[in-house]
């Protein structure tokens, strides 16, 4: 694959970065989710702003274009070597900054989930069960997300994943924190809105 994979990697950033909540809001609903809501293109505000069955398809489909790459390179290299790793983050990077909306993009939390389902799946429980936990006992998706993606390292550590593997949920875990940024900074402040909130998470 060694050839190709600029190439590769290159398809896996562009389906990244098809932005699938904006897609699904506008056909269901007639929505546009950029300018409802938090304005954020991921399931959360599509299911805020476009119904719970919107966002529920965004999820998956954003999850699918995370998990998508990191299985066809797996199968092409027989599951080793860097490239499912570079496609899967070729593919959460193409999520955050889709050249389809101005190098803008969501926060990658669904994007991260199909990515990590694909190199580290053993991982993915823990981090689910802190999501569901903090969002059932606070109401807040992003703190949530937040600590989901924190933890995700450190349980793919314990499990022994490679080190690429592992560096790899650092890196998204890093990115997930840094696109919530304002999030931390109104959970701080106590201004933070609930899950059931019309507006920002």
């Amino acid at each position: 694959m060694s050839w190709i994979l600029p190439f590769y990697l290159l398809a896996s950033f562009l389906l990244g970065a098809v932005p699938f909540g904006l897609i699904v809001a506008r056909l269901g609903t007639g929505v546009d989710v950029r300018t409802t809501g938090s304005g954020n293109i991921g399931a959360t505000n599509v299911a805020r702003s476009a119904g719970l069955g919107p966002g529920i398809l965004t999820l998956v489909l954003d999850a699918a274009k995370g998990l998508a790459p990191v299985l066809v390179a797996e199968a092409v290299c027989d599951g080793g070597g860097l490239a499912p790793g570079l496609a899967g983050l070729a593919a959460f990077l193409g999520h955050l900054y889709s050249p389809f909306l101005g190098f803008k993009g969501g926060k990658g939390v669904a994007t991260a989930l199909g990515v990590l389902l694909g190199l580290t799946p053993w991982a993915v429980p823990p981090s689910l069960l802190i999501f569901v936990a903090i969002v059932a006992r606070w109401g807040y998706v992003s703190a949530g997300s937040m600590a989901a993606a924190l933890i995700a390292p450190l349980t793919a550590m314990l499990l022994g994943y490679s080190h690429v593997d592992w560096g790899l949920t650092v890196v998204i875990a890093g990115f997930i924190v840094l696109r919530h940024r304002e999030n931390l900074g109104r959970l701080a402040r106590g201004e933070e809105n609930k899950w059931r909130s019309r507006k920002e998470e």
